[in-house]
């Protein structure tokens, strides 16, 4: 069998900055995905905002990874030429009642380190006209980027420090034997050895930790599947920034987005499925018009066009409850060279270099 120093699972985002770390380090690192292609689903499928690091508790290990991540990002993006873009986001209250939610949240990311300016119902004019509100927020930190050409630098990156990516190649089973993981790989069942491995695959995280033999399924988190659609505006962008709703219990609220292009999309909303699929219901729509014209009232005027959908790797909670990320190593499965990532949603992208840096360390320290 073929011996290699670490094994990830999974080539969005996360699984190849975590790569990426890890071969700079020196080791000798195989990255195995098992679509056709890398960042096929979550890391392709999102919003692709720079987040400001504003909604998480101070305590939670999300909260730092965003606000480490979006730092390193944004200078990454800028050494490397990746597009992106500091646009800023308004986070809006649309009416006086929603006030004191907003000061709240403004307390809340002035704890996390992240200064908000407040804006009354007129001075919101002067950034977004048509947005119609009592009072928001002004994020100046946030921001856009192409998530595609990360993915292929943070590739290139491993691949110039000595790494590889194998495409088609799905985990079947892990097995441990002694120090050392034995991974079998894809339908023929090829078997290799590594010293470490990491297991971010995102919507299969779950399903590849049951595949450890040797792994105790208590500690595999409950998940669930939130699929969430994006629908794009009809004729001239009405923005140019982001603009999102004060946050619900199902997350941050029927948003406006721009791509890199400029380009307005609406979304998304929050779904739980059974199943992983990518179809459209254009049936939503209606209920997108609805959120959206609280602050938007010329949305009525307009058509929305079927944009995509995309799913997130939620773990199951209390409705209303953030849950944070959570990156198992040693300490807590007690199990030398084993990383699990689970419930790696947003801000993943954002945090993805502080979560390689991250992960990189723990295992450093074994």
């Amino acid at each position: 069998m073929e011996r290699i120093d670490a094994v990830v699972a999974g080539a969005g985002a996360v699984g190849l900055a975590i790569a990426r770390g890890l071969a700079l380090t020196g080791r000798d690192v195989l990255v195995l995905e098992s679509e056709s292609a890398i960042g096929t689903a979550t890391s392709s499928r999102n919003s692709e905002v720079i987040h400001a690091g504003i909604y998480y508790p101070p305590e939670f290990l999300k909260t730092r990874l965003c606000v480490d991540g979006r730092v390193a990002l944004y200078r990454y993006c800028k050494e490397r030429r990746i597009e992106h873009h500091k646009s800023g986001k308004l986070i809006v209250a649309v009416s006086e009642n929603e006030i004191p939610r907003l000061r709240s949240l403004q307390e809340r990311a002035s704890g996390n380190g992240v200064a908000l300016e407040w804006l009354a119902g007129k001075a919101v004019a002067e950034f977004e006209p048509q947005v119609c509100c009592a009072a928001a927020l002004w994020s100046p930190e946030t921001g856009i980027l192409d998530s595609h050409a990360l993915m292929l630098s943070l590739q290139g990156d491993l691949e110039a420090a000595g790494g590889m990516v194998l495409l088609n190649s799905p985990v079947t089973r892990i097995d441990r034997s002694g120090e050392v993981f034995e991974v079998e790989v894809g339908p023929d069942g090829d078997r290799l050895i590594c010293e470490t491995f990491v297991n971010s695959a995102g919507l299969e995280a779950q399903e590849l930790a049951k595949r450890m033999s040797f792994f105790s399924q208590e500690h595999v988190p409950a998940g669930r599947l939130v699929k969430g659609h994006y629908f794009y505006v009809s004729g001239a962008a009405p923005f140019t920034h982001l603009v999102y709703p004060l946050p619900g219990q199902a997350g941050l609220g029927i948003h406006v987005t721009l791509d890199i292009g400029g380009q307005v999309r609406f979304g998304p909303d929050a779904v739980t499925v059974d199943r992983i699929d990518y179809d459209f219901d254009e049936d939503r729509a209606q209920a997108f018009v609805e959120a959206i014209r609280t602050y938007y009232p010329d949305i009525q005027n307009r058509e929305l066009r079927p944009g995509y959908t995309g799913i997130r790797p939620q773990l199951a909670c209390p409705q209303g409850r953030q849950q944070d990320f959570n990156i198992q190593g040693p300490d807590e499965h007690g199990i030398s060279g084993l990383i699990n990532l689970f419930g790696i949603e947003s801000p993943g992208l954002t945090a993805v270099l502080a979560i390689g840096d991250y992960v990189t360390a723990i295992l450093e320290q074994q």
